[in-house]
């Protein structure tokens, strides 16, 4: 999928999106080991050329990827133990775990043991590294210059504070005295040598695993939040970017109205940004933010696209979302610094569901980039029949089109919430009996004339709502699923394989800006 112009994608291709966590494997989460390199062999079997991944910072708040504490920084939880084992950095005896299930995350239990684990690595490192090694990690910490040093910082400073959001910490930690923290540095400077190896590690098995995966024609769509976290290195390091009281609580916070997810809207809560204040420095955290993004994945799609003409401010104080109004975003002098520091084609997908104005529309086709079409969103009656701009029909090339996203059930789940009515309709649009309706929606995906067709690895699988990653509007049980080696069907993959020819999907070449 490559963009000849801005957002042009200029070959019909397909994958399948699937979080790193999801991957089945012994260590309670799904890592960036073999179960990865597995994967990669699946989606080029299959005749896919994409897997998307949703965000892959280290996850704050209830363990979401979109409440990370770092726009930049990697997910230690996904580190992989056998590589750290081929590597040399750790023995087969610190290979041993506990009964982890191999069906979803318990993060507290594997946040324990792979933090202990990490520490050996780290011990190891230090220990056995040959001169190569020790030139790659000098190589990295200046290539990372930019953000490393502070989030290491910020994360040794959160670990020695057991894990408190920064608001907790001693005022004078929190708002980063300079005396207080130069002696912090100086006193532990062991902690943060630690979490800046982590990064190390963490990037070094990233690189390598993307290097494998486009050698076999799959390349990565990453997902950038448009917010970031209260809780987050960038937030505590740059509070004059945010709209923050004096002791660094945030004055007014993210959320979006009332939608088809929550009848009172979802307080995210995150901080706003003080937009002005970033435009007066030509949008350097964006700049630095996307360039960091695009050398980590091919393609990346920017989650909540809409806030970018127009957002939706809750006061802090409020406990839904209810009683917020839209404000003015950036729109287009963001993204005409972006194209000036980062050349004048952007290979971003747009995020634009939810309540999409005519502001959004004209950005999104203003940068001519292509936007997102949900089939489980087709089939709402509120459009009336035939109307809904998700049905297939109504299509345009410069679409992705999904079956459902990470927020939305999965199909087989979704279908048995449906009414007789809806089934009629579903199995007359899309000739099925309604026996296997996940595949009558991957189909569906891969015939539209859509550039772009992505799907959950729930719906290849045709698991239940059981399987559902993320129920928006919820506090727990969210982002834990995993699928297991024994769930994979081969006859599903070479199913998957014949669609995609037949449908004149393949993998392509994909390159950044």
């Amino acid at each position: 999928m490559l963009p000849s112009k801005p957002g042009v994608l200029m070959h019909r291709t397909s994958g399948i999106l699937l979080h790193p966590t999801s991957l089945p494997g012994p260590f309670g989460i799904g890592d960036l080991g073999p179960a990865a390199y597995r994967f990669v062999d699946l989606l080029a079997d299959a005749g896919q050329g994409l897997w998307q991944v949703l965000p892959l910072g280290p996850t704050g708040y209830r363990d979401s990827p979109y409440q990370c504490t770092s726009a930049y920084a990697g997910n230690p939880l996904l580190i992989s133990p056998e590589a750290l084992l081929a590597a040399g950095w750790i023995d087969p005896a610190d290979l041993e775990h506990p009964d982890f299930p191999d069906d979803r995350v318990e993060f507290g239990e594997v946040h324990c043991w792979k933090r202990t684990l990490l520490d050996r690595a780290c011990q190891g490192f230090a220990a056995r590294a040959d001169q190569g090694s020790r030139d790659a990690y000098a190589r990295f910490q200046e290539e990372q210059r930019d953000w490393l040093p502070e989030y290491a910082l910020f994360s040794a400073i959160k670990i020695a504070q057991k894990d408190r959001a920064w608001t907790e910490w001693p005022e004078r930690l929190a708002l980063r005295d300079r005396k207080t923290l130069t002696a912090w540095k100086r006193t532990h400077k062991a902690k943060i040598e630690r979490e800046t190896l982590v990064q190390f590690l963490f990037f070094s098995q990233w690189s390598a695993l993307r290097e494998y995966a486009h050698a076999r024609g799959v390349h990565f769509v990453g997902d950038m939040p448009i917010f970031v976290a209260h809780d987050s290195a960038e937030v505590w390091a740059h509070r004059e970017w945010f709209q923050l009281e004096p002791d660094g609580q945030p004055t007014v916070i993210a959320g979006v109205p009332p939608d088809y997810f929550s009848a009172t809207g979802q307080r995210w809560g995150n901080p706003l940004y003080d937009w002005p204040a970033l435009a007066a420095d030509g949008y350097s955290f964006w700049v630095q933010r996307l360039r960091r993004q695009l050398a980590v994945t091919d393609l990346v799609r920017v989650d909540h696209f809409r806030g970018f003409a127009g957002y939706w401010e809750i006061p802090a104080s409020e406990s839904t979302a209810v009683n917020g109004h839209w404000v003015t975003g950036p729109g287009m002098a963001l993204f005409d610094a972006l194209k000036a520091a980062l050349g004048p084609d952007l290979p971003l997908i747009a995020e634009d569901l939810g309540v999409i104005t005519p502001d959004v529309e004209a950005l999104r086709d203003g940068l001519e980039l292509p936007g997102m079409a949900v089939l489980q969103f087709a089939f709402d009656e509120t459009s009336g029949f035939g109307h809904c701009g998700f049905l297939p029909h109504n299509h345009q090339r410069r679409l992705v089109v999904y079956t459902g996203t990470h927020d939305n059930n999965t199909v087989r789940g979704w279908w048995a919430e449906q009414d007789a009515g809806t089934h009629d309709w579903v199995q007359r649009y899309l000739c099925t009996d309604g026996e296997q309706p996940h595949w009558a929606f991957i189909r569906a995906a891969l015939s539209s004339v859509a550039a772009g067709a992505l799907f959950p690895m729930q719906d290849l699988l045709g698991a239940g709502a059981e399987a559902t990653m993320n129920r928006p509007g919820t506090a727990e049980g969210n982002w834990v699923w995993r699928y297991r080696e024994a769930d994979l069907d081969l006859a599903s993959i070479g199913r998957l394989r014949d669609l995609s020819r037949t449908y004149g999907r393949a993998p392509h070449p994909v390159s950044g800006p």
